[in-house]
């Protein structure tokens, strides 16, 4: 697999063109140089064949008839041969050789050495030649020469040349040319590594660090070496990778975005494509759906939450979405979800898929039902007092009472239902301030044992009347440094005292202890009174609730207290909490921080 990505590589194609480019142009030179050396050679071969047999042809024109003359015919040719290396011979008409430098050749027929073509085109006054290799194996070149007089021909001058020398020195220049080819090839190959290594190179390295940032390593940056092409790709890699690395950087920044609003939201969110498989859960939905990623990963979207409701199957949902409609609420272990559903799409319309939102609405419809019943109980609680107050004054306005003492009954009646809207009306302020943190504190380090013997200073007298002891179980000259408004305070355990007495019958006792256990402040009051209610516990803290309505109204209670004591207790970051048992009576403990200058003097 290497060796053929090897000779695959531009590397190696840019060596073998440059191999075959001068191969090729090697072959062409050398093919050229080599022919034209054998041309020239002939050509230098057939010029002096042709000077040497003018000066002869004209000297043998003078014969009539060359047979007749054959003695003086052979001294020329000796005479001449003496400066020749080529042989020469004399044919007459009937191509019997007369004459020769070679006497082993006279009167021998010319066909036997020569072919026939060449000595019949010599006859035609045509001067001829033929390359032939003998049987010896010696490459000669033949010449014929026509002996013509007066427009006949009368025998033939034919030359004969051994041209070895002239092969040897092609042979010698095809040698000389083919080393030179292979010497050429050599520093070819070697120039066209180098070469294509320049251009290689580069190139690898950008593929590697390209590799490299394929899985995620964005730090790679090419070296620009040159202001070429190279050069030039090499810039536009660090360009793009800069793009690419800041492009990757937003998607990342946005991507922990989204990831940190889907995990943090308090919307549960499915994403659910075509097939029904869900494909993205966020932890709020999980939660809600009880859910784990291997349930994700090994159940269908319907299998999850077809049991919420048969209304959200995938497929009913689709539909619903496709007509307008994407809302449903449905309830599962007590809790109540408002479920949105609609269609998500691509950037080219296509339809991927549904993405589902649960809401827990559980705590906004409780909201709105603590809204709807504290409507209702503020309606009734002012109706009450209204009906007595108008039904005594139209009383006292169309009917003629002479007796004082009813007026006067009617009338403090009538005073008696005033301060209780008062009341009421004064403390839904108070709750509203509470609420809206508009309420004004004035909180100083104060001695908590003061403001406590404040407070049954308060109420001694209302206690004395019902005849029941109220006992201070504390040391009234110790100090328990607490950082307070001393007056919300006041109200708080005047609240609670004033309970105590109200649900505690005559002769009952009541106990109040102030301590303190680090890093609190306690104030407990326990009386021996009718008690409350296991069940009815939890809910003394709740806006107008009252555990025995009729008898709580009947004593002036709004319903109120208890709640607005809770908040201004919580607002000084203390806890207020009741045990209590039917029959048996009711213990109230309130816990206030201790204040961090505790140890000091000279505090209130």
């Amino acid at each position: 697999m290497f060796a053929k990505r090897r000779w695959r590589s531009i590397r190696f194609r840019i060596v073998l063109i440059y191999f075959l480019l001068v191969f090729i142009a090697m072959t062409v030179i050398g093919v050229f140089i080599t022919d034209q050396l054998e041309a020239y050679q002939m050509e230098l071969i057939r010029s002096n064949f042709t000077k040497i047999v003018q000066e002869s042809v004209i000297s043998l024109q003078e014969y009539e008839h060359l047979n007749q003359h054959r003695e003086e015919i052979q001294a020329d040719i000796q005479s001449w041969a003496e400066s020749l290396r080529e042989e020469m011979f004399v044919v007459d008409d009937g191509f019997v050789i007369i004459a020769s430098s070679n006497s082993n050749y006279i009167d021998r027929s010319a066909l036997d050495l020569l072919d026939q073509s060449i000595l019949v085109r010599g006859m035609t006054g045509e001067i001829s030649e033929q390359d032939r290799v003998l049987a010896s194996g010696i490459p000669v070149k033949n010449m014929v020469f026509p002996i013509e007089k007066n427009g006949n021909v009368k025998g033939l001058v034919c030359l004969r040349a051994d041209i070895t020398s002239v092969y040897q020195s092609q042979s010698q220049a095809r040698m000389i040319i083919i080393q030179a080819m292979l010497a050429a090839l050599l520093i070819t190959v070697g120039l066209g590594f180098f070469i294509a290594r320049s251009i290689t190179v580069p190139i690898n390295d950008v593929t590697e660090k390209a590799l490299k940032m394929s899985e995620g390593d964005f730090s790679q940056e090419v070296s620009v070496r040159s202001d070429d092409e190279i050069g030039r790709l090499a810039e536009m890699f660090n360009l793009l990778r800069e793009k690419l690395d800041y492009t990757l950087a937003e998607i990342n920044s946005e991507k922990n975005k989204l990831e940190t609003i889907l995990k943090n939201m308090g919307d549960g969110l499915l994403a659910v494509d075509n097939e029904g498989r869900i494909i993205l859960a966020n932890h709020a939905a999980m939660q809600m759906l009880d859910l784990k990623q291997k349930d994700i990963e090994d159940k269908s979207y319907d299998e999850i939450v077809g049991k919420f409701s048969k209304n959200l199957l995938y497929e009913n949902i689709r539909e619903r979405s496709l007509e307008g409609g994407y809302h449903e609420v449905v309830e599962k272990a007590g809790r109540a979800y408002d479920v949105r559903y609609d269609r998500y799409t691509d950037e080219s319309g296509q339809d991927m898929g549904m993405i589902v939102v649960f809401q827990d609405i559980t705590e906004q419809q409780k909201l709105e039902n603590m809204q709807r019943d504290f409507v209702a109980n503020v309606s009734h609680e002012l109706k009450t007092p209204l009906t007595t107050i108008k039904s005594y004054t139209e009383t006292l306005m169309h009917t003629e009472i002479n007796d004082c003492s009813t007026i006067e009954h009617f009338l403090r009646i009538i005073d008696e239902e005033t301060d209780r809207m008062s009341r009421l009306v004064r403390n839904l302020l108070q709750l509203s301030k509470l609420d809206y943190k508009q309420e004004k504190w004035f909180k100083k380090d104060t001695n908590l044992v003061n403001v406590v013997k404040t407070a049954l200073s308060k109420v001694e007298m209302t206690a004395a009347n019902k005849d029941q002891q109220l006992i201070s179980l504390f040391d009234p000259k110790q100090r328990i440094m607490t950082v307070i408004d001393r007056d919300r305070i006041d109200q708080v355990l005047l609240n609670v005292l004033t309970n105590a007495i109200k649900y505690t019958p005559e002769g009952g006792k009541i106990e109040v202890d102030v301590f303190s256990e680090d890093p609190m402040a306690k104030v407990v009051i326990a009386d021996s009174g009718i008690g409350i209610a296991e069940k009815e516990i939890p809910r003394v803290f709740e806006r107008f609730y009252r555990v025995d309505k009729a008898r709580s109204r009947e004593m002036g209670g709004t319903g109120l207290g208890l709640s607005i004591a809770k908040q201004i207790v919580e607002e000084h970051g203390g806890t207020i909490a009741i045990q209590s048992k039917l029959g048996e009576g009711t213990r109230v403990t309130i816990s206030l921080p201790l204040s961090p200058t505790r140890g000091q003097r000279n505090i209130e």
